[in-house]
């Protein structure tokens, strides 16, 4: 979109609906909030949303982002997975996994939200796979989801102790987790090579 080129209203909400969702809450945000906060009457919004759920639907797959392709090493992609944690961390707006905290607030039984939770999760588990199949990781599978479950861990900690450095926790376990699988992980930290993370991948 053009700089010069304002946002539709459909955009227009979603953007509101996403701030505040994720800010605030799900449960504790309704479309009256998020209507007022735009200046919009409720008919207007649900134009373009039929409901909250489809609202919360379109937020959940918003934030559905997956990591662009990188033609650099698949060692340091996987290390720099917890740098890009640590700098999202320290900002101001961190509030956890936008997913995991969906599923906590709507409940399991939510299945549709459950869904892209799962999703989510599982297209990172699949990328740590792909870039592991690539170095020669023994039980590429297996470590795949140890890697993942090392990034939620450091999400859930850094919430409760406020502390961006619980993603250079976790990379250091990742490290040991590597090496143990058969990867080279000696030599400098790839830290200062890595890129910069999307506000949404997390």
């Amino acid at each position: 979109m053009p700089a010069t080129e304002k946002p539709g209203m459909k955009e227009r909400i979603l953007e509101t609906a996403d701030r505040l969702f994720y800010l605030r809450g799900i449960r504790a945000i309704g479309v009256d909030t998020i209507a007022a906060e735009i200046g919009i009457s409720k008919r207007t919004l649900y134009n373009h949303f039929p409901s909250k759920d489809a609202l919360i639907t379109a937020y959940l797959h918003r934030r559905f982002v997956k990591a662009a392709p990188s033609d650099k090493p698949p060692l340091e992609q996987i290390l720099a997975t917890f740098d890009q944690l640590e700098r999202r961390f320290a900002s101001k707006t961190f509030r956890g996994c936008p997913f995991v905290n969906a599923v906590a607030e709507l409940g399991s039984e939510d299945r549709k939200v459950k869904k892209i939770a799962t999703a989510f999760k599982e297209s990172r588990r699949l990328r740590f796979r792909d870039l592991l199949l690539q170095l020669g990781a023994s039980d590429a599978e297996g470590l795949a989801t140890q890697l993942a479950l090392l990034v939620d861990g450091s999400i859930a900690q850094t919430l409760v102790r406020d502390d961006p450095a619980m993603a250079r926790a976790a990379k250091q376990a990742a490290r040991v987790l590597l090496r143990n699988a058969g990867v080279e992980v000696d030599g400098p930290d790839l830290a200062t090579t890595a890129g910069g993370a999307d506000r949404r991948s997390h």
